[in-house]
């Protein structure tokens, strides 16, 4: 009798667990994000595109200048200490100098305003946009491209990258139209003006950006939240994606975490032994996001009170930004005093983004991306959660020094039809400026597998 008990109360148990399980497992139902009203005024929205440039006023400069001179004394870093405490004074001081002496900001400003840019209204915001249509000989295949940064970039990023995408690659035979956006709240475009604008309504302004100029179908790509938010479109709106690329893939699946932790007791179980020492131990990569995010709470949780000093003052700026650009770069910069800033990046390169933050004074509704990504309402949609469409092809360009790492049976949990995946043995977090050239090859041999997949369709 005791032993049937055992028996009875275990059956139960297995099967209570089991329920657990596949309750943990299951994919939510997709949610339908509704239009809403993220600007002041009325409700009206102004459809037409209007031609943009950036201007660095004189008085902006002049306050600009006149507060980096009179930066105050910065402490100087510890002894023996390099970024391990955040930026050094000696990584800052010169990037500081520059700015305020040597930064030619009517060259500057000229370089920026070098590809077409246009304003428009999308639900309440002025979004921020590059465009530029290649000029290639009648019958070339133009392909539409939007391509998205993250934080702490802005569409800097893409300079170097978008002349290589809109001319004819010899060995594909076609172009790209680019679309670069100022993502809301970053650099020119707007921020919302009322809680609640996260990954998915930021993706719902952007597809809308793309149908506006005409494109119902297009190729996507990024990286950072660039990255999570062309996936979270390609979950959302798969009817509008003909492909997507991605330079820092984004799986957070129940599946993947408990295909991780399986991998730590046998790492073989789940990556390729060549590259097991970009995901294992756990113990290694955790602690050095831990490391790493602090910045990361803050901004999910206090972002304007982060915000104020951050905008009032310019030195404090480079150092914020600059502090992560190094790292984020390669994580072994942490060990060199200069920060290996100007390995990858030239100081007219590092302070045109600065400037798109400190002109538009856009640092704090940058940041509330955080704040609104990261919350309860927006976890709740369980996007994560959710395989893209077998209809959308996806590829990913894995980078060494990439923050995180994902062998393609992980990848599979979010990015279903999985196509290209490319591992390169240079590059970090911002491929677009590090290696725009090997970025661009891999973007146009994606793309070539995807025509031809769609083709034999």
């Amino acid at each position: 009798m005791f032993r049937r008990l055992i028996l009875l109360v275990s059956i139960v148990f297995v099967g209570y667990i089991g329920v657990k399980i596949s309750s943990f497992l299951q994919v939510p139902p997709l949610p339908k994000v509704e239009r809403a009203w993220w600007g002041y005024g009325a409700e009206k929205e102004d459809t037409t595109i209007k031609p943009f440039k950036i201007t660095f006023p004189r008085q902006v400069i002049e306050d600009l200048t006149t507060r980096l001179k009179n930066t105050r004394t910065l402490t100087p870093a510890l002894e023996g200490t390099q970024q391990q405490y955040g930026i050094n004074s000696k990584t800052l001081k010169p990037v500081i100098d520059y700015w305020a002496t040597k930064y030619d900001f009517q060259a500057r400003e000229t370089y920026l305003n070098q590809f077409p840019q246009f304003k428009t209204n999308i639900q309440g915001l002025n979004i921020h946009f590059i465009h530029v249509k290649p000029k290639v000989p009648e019958g070339t295949p133009v392909l539409p491209l939007l391509i998205l940064h993250g934080w702490p970039g802005s569409v800097v990023e893409f300079y170097k990258i978008i002349p290589l995408l809109t001319k004819v690659h010899e060995k594909y035979g076609f172009a790209f139209e680019v679309v670069a956006p100022s993502l809301p709240g970053f650099g020119f475009s707007d921020g919302a003006v009322k809680p609640g604008c996260g990954t998915a309504e930021i993706s719902l302004i952007l597809r809308d950006l793309m149908l506006r100029l005409g494109h119902t179908k297009f190729y996507a790509q990024g990286g950072d939240w660039g990255s999570i938010l062309v996936t979270t479109m390609a979950t959302l709106f798969p009817e509008n994606i003909l492909g997507l690329h991605s330079n820092m893939p984004y799986v957070m699946t129940p599946k993947t975490h408990l295909k991780m932790f399986l991998g730590s007791f046998w790492p073989s179980l789940i990556v390729e032994e060549e590259y097991e020492g970009r995901m294992y131990p756990l113990s290694k990569m955790y602690g050095n996001l831990l490391y790493e995010s602090g910045y990361f709470h803050i901004q999910a949780t206090k972002p304007d009170t982060l915000g104020v000093g951050i905008n009032d003052s310019p030195a404090g700026l480079a150092a914020y930004i600059l502090e992560k650009v190094s790292t984020a770069t390669n994580r072994l910069y942490r060990e060199r005093e200069d920060g290996g800033l100007l390995e990858k990046f030239t100081y007219d390169e590092l302070i045109d983004n600065l400037m798109l933050y400190w002109v538009p004074q856009s640092f704090t509704t940058a940041v509330r991306i955080y704040a609104e990504g990261f919350n309860k309402r927006q976890l709740g949609l369980g996007l994560s959660n959710i395989p893209i469409s077998e209809d959308v092809p996806c590829a990913v360009a894995l980078f060494p020094n990439e923050i995180v790492y994902y062998p393609d049976w992980i990848l599979r949990d979010k990015y279903a039809n999985l196509v290209h995946r490319s591992n390169f043995k240079e590059g970090g977090h911002f491929a677009a400026m590090e290696v725009p050239a090997v970025l661009a090859e891999d973007i146009f041999e994606a793309v070539k597998k995807m025509r031809s997949i769609r083709s034999k369709k």
